[in-house]
């Protein structure tokens, strides 16, 4: 995804326990031996992509250096082990996508969460929306977690096993850049979309 991968350098905010700035601006020195909030947050992030199997320390040391680099391995980055820029940058994207996920489809089965993960990508990959996951996953009216305050809920580790997995390759969406539940839909535009797939209570479309 061409337009995905230049939006790794693009993203602006972190969520949850800390804001991407602060993040950023610490990015250089989170490696072995950091301690604090931030080396919290991301083994927090790690432990639910299944990187991290113990709890969350705040302590940078030999276990996270080796579930940092597992990530980026599994994300074709360099294996640094440390919190470089591009490794952070989708961190903070992953973290965003769960949210979503769990906030529109935590009820839904796995395919359909992967599904929903899968419309973000491919709405950054759209030249009819944003370029990068933030602004699009923030774009006014475009989710509904965001507008009802549902994407606030913490994610359980279903939805970011979601993202990675839509981030990695598989979209059961096909391609779509639109979901919808027929039976709650208000906005009669959206029953004018081509519908790609069924999945659950949602229709995929484009």
């Amino acid at each position: 995804m061409k337009k995905y991968t230049k939006s790794l350098a693009a993203a602006t905010v972190i969520l949850a326990v800390l804001s991407f700035a602060q993040l950023e601006t610490k990015a250089a020195a989170i490696q072995s031996g950091s301690t604090g909030s931030e080396v919290t947050y991301v083994q927090s992030i790690l432990k639910k992509l299944g990187y991290f199997n113990t709890e969350a320390t705040g302590y940078f040391g030999p276990v996270t250096t080796e579930a940092v680099k597992a990530f980026q391995r599994d994300f074709s980055l360099e294996q640094t082990g440390g919190l470089g820029p591009r490794t952070t940058n989708l961190i903070n994207e992953i973290d965003m996508m769960a949210h979503v996920v769990y906030g529109e489809a935590r009820g839904e089965g796995y395919p359909g969460q992967v599904a929903v993960a899968a419309v973000i990508l491919n709405r950054v990959e759209s030249n009819d929306f944003p370029d990068t996951v933030y602004n699009v996953v923030f774009q006014r009216n475009a989710f509904t977690a965001v507008n009802d305050g549902q994407y606030y809920l913490q994610p359980d580790s279903t939805a970011y096993h979601a993202v990675k997995d839509a981030l990695l390759g598989w979209d059961p969406s096909y391609g779509s850049v639109y979901y919808y539940n027929p039976v709650l839909a208000t906005d009669e535009w959206i029953f004018t979309r081509t519908v790609t797939k069924q999945i659950g209570n949602h229709h995929f479309a484009y």
